[in-house]
């Protein structure tokens, strides 16, 4: 697995108005302590609130806490094969109140991050499903406009406009607060790979089926 060590160094995003080319983050792989200002050029220097998403009852006796990344095949594996049992088994009865924070390798990652913020709370889930379920399609492409391209499409698919989707992708405020937000999260929790879950705040990471992590939670309600 990718660790969060290898995080790129993220500078100067924006987008062509009215067209469909990056001025891209530039940068390399440092750790996060010599982590660069995002969108330095652009920058207003406004923090934006950074909220959980969180689904389920939040007085279940188990919080699960999933820290994933968007290009993380591993974690694409666990939502396209285990999530939706999950959420049904445990989220939805009301066994677990579950939290979702995003990770940031890469800047693929990032982007399609905050395509998914800026559709709101109550799609967010729904848009990281199409993020992980074509994860193959828009996070291996080797050129970076294809891929912000791509995530515009899938902007646009859950319910934002070409300009929406547009601002969102050139709001580099939003982009800075995201990774300082999972910085901070990342070095509380001791993250160091994806997926890793906290399941009433014991560490286990990697991904799991449903019975490997069924079995952690019923152990942690006990």
């Amino acid at each position: 697995m990718i660790t969060r060590r290898n995080i790129l160094a993220l500078t100067g995003m924006g987008l062509v108005a009215g067209g469909s080319v990056f001025n891209l983050l530039r940068g390399g792989q440092i750790g996060l302590s010599g982590l660069a200002g995002i969108g330095a050029a652009n920058a207003q220097g406004t923090a934006v609130q950074i909220e959980d998403i969180t689904l389920g009852d939040e007085k279940a006796p188990v919080k699960v806490i999933e820290y994933a990344s968007f290009t993380c095949p591993h974690c694409a594996n666990f939502h396209n094969d285990t999530y939706k049992d999950f959420k049904r088994d445990y989220i939805d009865t009301g066994k677990v109140h579950f939290t979702y924070r995003e990770v940031f390798f890469d800047r693929y990652g990032l982007w399609a991050a905050m395509v998914a913020r800026c559709a709101g709370p109550d799609r967010y889930m729904s848009v990281a499903d199409i993020l992980y379920r074509t994860q193959g399609e828009w996070a291996r492409q080797g050129d970076a406009a294809a891929v912000a391209e791509s995530l515009k499409r899938i902007g646009v698919q859950a319910g934002l406009s070409q300009e929406e989707v547009d601002a969102c992708l050139n709001n580099a405020d939003l982009a800075q607060s995201l990774v300082s937000w999972y910085e901070a999260n990342a070095d509380a929790d001791n993250i160091r790979s994806t997926p890793s879950f906290l399941i009433n705040g014991e560490l286990s990471a990697g991904n799991m089926g449903l019975a490997q992590i069924g079995t952690l939670i019923d152990a942690a309600a006990n």
